[in-house]
Formats: C-alpha cells, sequence, structure tokens
C-alpha cells in the first residue's frame, strides 16, 4: 500500500508575508509522518479537513478548505521515493511573489522536482551531524519496536525542529494549527547557558555512549550550515539564534580556534563573515557563530544555497564561479557589489588555504525590498594546512580551480574588475591575512597552535 503525506510548506520573510505552498511527499516507507524522539515515536497524519474527489479524467485530487477558499491539487502515483509540489494560487498573483527554488516554475498546478524534494527545501534538512544524531535516535527507537519502518527522506526533514531550520521556509501540519517540532518539554534551542550539557552530549554520541537525554539536547538542532562537524543550534546570550561548534575526538589541531581565526579574519579583509567568537565552556573552547538568516525582530529571511541556484549536490567539482557570478547578474538584488566580494572570498579562500570551499558552504539570502539575492554572509572557513593550496570549485569553465594568483587576477575581468581594483582587493585581503598570528594569540591560540597552522596562512 502506498501512502502520502501532505506538507503544507510555508516561507515566512523577513517583512512578515508568508507566501504558501504544499509538498506532497510520496513514500511507500511513510505512514503519515513517522517522528522518533529519542524513545518515543510519535505518528502525525500532516493532513488538513479533506476531500477526496476526481479530476476530469478521473484521477485522484486533494481538495482543502483554508480561509474560505478551496484548492485542488493532484495525487500522482510513483514507483519509487519522490514528491510533487504546488504553490499556492494566491502567492502566485502576489505582487511580492518569487520562485521559493530555481527549480520551480511560478506556474499553478502539480510540479515534479528531479531529485526528492525541490532543491530549496533540501537546503532546510540536517547537515552531515544532524543527520548522525537522527540515525542514532532511530537504532535506539527501533530497539524497542522492531516493527518501526526505515527512515526515508521526508524524516530527515521532519526531524529538524521548527525554530533551528535554516531560512524561511517552514513546514506546518495543519491538523494540530503548529509548525513541525515547534515547543514540547523536551524539545528546544539551548541556551548559551546550557552549552555544557550539548558539549557533553555532543562527546557522548561520539563516543557511542549517548543516553535518552543526551539525544534530545541534540535532536533537531542540525541545520544545512556547517557540514559534519558536532554542533547545535544555541541561543546566545542576547537571545539570537546561533550555532555552538564543538571539537571532534578526532581533532589533530583546534579546528575550533582556527574557524574562529579564520572568520575574524575575513571580517578584517573586508568581508560580510558571520560574527565568530569563541567561548571556553570547563576549559573547552566552543565557536560559537551568530546566525545570519534572522533580522532583530525574529523575522526569517529565505535562503538558498549556491548549490542550490546552480541546481547541482554542492559536491559537484564541476562548476565554476563564473556561473554563480552570472546567477548575481541575473537575479541578485545588488548584483555588482557581490561579484566583487565574491572575488574577494575566494583571494581570501586561497590565502588561508580553505580548501573546503564546495557550493553549500556559499548562500544567497532573498532581499524582499529590492526583490532580488544577496550573498549571504560568508560561513565555515577553516584554514586547512597540509592540504594543496587550489580550490574545490574551479574558477572559470576553462582555467580549472584557483591555484595562484595570477589564474584570480586573469579571471577579475569576468568579476567587473579592472586589474587596479583586483590588485588593491588582494593587497587589501593579504594584509588582513598577515595579521593572523596576533589575532591567533587573542583568540586563546597557544605557540604549538601557531605552528600547526602557519603552512595555511603563511604565504
Amino acid at each position: 500500500m502506498r501512502r502520502i503525506a501532505y506538507i503544507p510548506v510555508r516561507s515566512e520573510c523577513a517583512d512578515h508575508f508568508e507566501s504558501m505552498a504544499k509538498v506532497m511527499a510520496l513514500d511507500q516507507d511513510i505512514r503519515g509522518l513517522e517522528l522518533m524522539q529519542g524513545q518515543l515515536s510519535q505518528r502525525v497524519r500532516l493532513a488538513g479537513s479533506k476531500k477526496q474527489t476526481r479530476d476530469s479524467q478521473g484521477a485522484p485530487t486533494e481538495q482543502r478548505k483554508r480561509g474560505g477558499m478551496t484548492t485542488r491539487s493532484r495525487v500522482s502515483e510513483r514507483t519509487s521515493k519522490c514528491s510533487i509540489f504546488h504553490y499556492d494560487d494566491d502567492w502566485l498573483w502576489d505582487p511580492r511573489f518569487f520562485t521559493v527554488s530555481p527549480d520551480l516554475q511560478p506556474v499553478s498546478g502539480v510540479q515534479h522536482p528531479q531529485g526528492v524534494f525541490f532543491r530549496a527545501l533540501e537546503d532546510t534538512a540536517p547537515d552531515a551531524w544532524g543527520e548522525r544524531v537522527i540515525r542514532r535516535a532511530h537504532a535506539k527507537s527501533r530497539q524497542e519496536d522492531r516493527d518501526l519502518p526505515p527512515l526515508a527522506p521526508v524524516d530527515f526533514l521532519t526531524w529538524v525542529d521548527d525554530e533551528a531550520r535554516v531560512g524561511a521556509l517552514r513546514l506546518f501540519d495543519p491538523q494540530s494549527g503548529t509548525y513541525l517540532h515547534t515547543g514540547g518539554a523536551h524539545r528546544h534551542i539551548p541556551p548559551l547557558v546550557e552549552l555544557d550539557k550539548v558539549l557533553h552530549a555532543a562527546r557522548a554520541l561520539e563516543e557511542g555512549v549517548e543516553s535518552a537525554e543526551d539525544l534530545q539536547y541534540l535532536l533537531g538542532q542540525g541545520t544545512s550550515l556547517g557540514g559534519a562537524r558536532p554542533k547545535s543550534t544555541v541561543l546566545d546570550i542576547d537571545g539570537w539564534l546561533a550555532l555552538g561548534k564543538f571539537p571532534s575526538q578526532a581533532d589533530q589541531r583546534d579546528v575550533i580556534r582556527g574557524e574562529a581565526l579564520a572568520m575574524n579574519l575575513a571580517t578584517r579583509a573586508g568581508i560580510r563573515a558571520a560574527p565568530a567568537r569563541v567561548e571556553l565552556i570547563h576549559g573547552t573552547a566552543v565557536a560559537v557563530i551568530r546566525r545570519f538568516d534572522r533580522t532583530t525582530g525574529g523575522g526569517r529571511i529565505p535562503y538558498v544555497s549556491a548549490a542550490t541556484m546552480l541546481q547541482t549536490s554542492g559536491r559537484d567539482e564541476t562548476h565554476a564561479y563564473t556561473e554563480l557570478v552570472d546567477i548575481l547578474l541575473q537575479a541578485g538584488s545588488d548584483p555588482l557589489t557581490d561579484i566583487h566580494e565574491l572575488w574577494r572570498r575566494l583571494a581570501f579562500n586561497f590565502l588561508i588555504c580553505n580548501t573546503d570551499d564546495h557550493l553549500r558552504n556559499t548562500g544567497l539570502l532573498y532581499d524582499a525590498r529590492r526583490r532580488g539575492w544577496r550573498l549571504a554572509p560568508a560561513f565555515d572557513l577553516n584554514p586547512m594546512p597540509g592540504d594543496r593550496r587550489e580550490s574545490k570549485i574551479w574558477f572559470t569553465e576553462d582555467s580549472g580551480p584557483i591555484d595562484s594568483r595570477q589564474i584570480l587576477m586573469d579571471g577579475a575581468p569576468y568579476f567587473r574588475l579592472s586589474a587596479q581594483e583586483a590588485a588593491t582587493i588582494w593587497d587589501e585581503v593579504s594584509k588582513a591575512v598577515g595579521t593572523w598570528r596576533a589575532v591567533s594569540r587573542e583568540l586563546g591560540m597557544r605557540s604549538g597552535d601557531l605552528a600547526d597552522f602557519e603552512p595555511a596562512l603563511a604565504l
């Protein structure tokens, strides 16, 4: 029997308007939606008041009432895991309309994403660390209930807590009138003062000795920002959403301070970077990196990765940064400013030997007032001593990866920079990176740490 879960998706923008869409996830393994919380399995049917009817060809449709208006969507059968999507008609006619994801067309009716979900929704899924936590929780649940089905792609989306989910897309349960995983006695964003408990939970999970309480601290707090390192969404001292990044037992150098160093150097180099600092938790360094997809008033800012904009998985190395330039020229709200900053970031990455520059480590935020996309602040910057000094993504489609200053200078005209402008930016970035030893000491690095990072930062 095929089981179908209907998930309304809402996009809440920073200027407080909401666009509405529906995703219908079709999966043989989904029973409503199976939401495992630690050792608790809670079954939720995501469906509003509905009546099944038939269209003119006799195909089943889903009829749904909201605010006195009826919308219809056609239900399609599929033999493999996939989803179908359609925009709410009111949003399509709204003068503030923008496409939620570049792989969706601005048309009414059902659309079929190439992957399991449309790409912007995939951007809200947990990162590798978040997936690891979910798999561990699911494995513990299966020890008590052997009938639990395997995890399906939709499960990873629904495990992310609404408050922590990156960007403005939110999954809404019309039956309960709540966003998925909002509130609950054991589900909350931990404040900074609880960071010691979250750090303990992350260590326990890495060692394979986590308890149900440990999992409660970690579940739902993974985001698409940050990769495989241990981390959790936290509330900073002033209530601002942030990421807490923890050391890993596999670390062979002070990666935490190394990332905070790179983020602070980026700011000195004239790059808009997410604010980052180091907090000591019982002597252990934790990086606290402020989220940039929220406003002062708590509004949510639409976010997509560069991978989504280029409609790729993000780990594909066949793409080039000049393709992102083209995207900014077509869809950017301030393209020249962002294209110049993109070149500055590439120079910075080269100078600090940041070789983990895949397309999911660059993002864009929607500017609702100017109706276009802007480069999001830089994040996940890490010096990689010992790596070959070259980018993961090609510079242009012809030149290959960035492995020298000359490649950057030769390609500067594509970034709308003259030779003199590019040379000035290079000098500014190089001067900022040259302060790395002083900044390192401010962050608490010792002589041994400086020796560890010197191969990446001393040119």
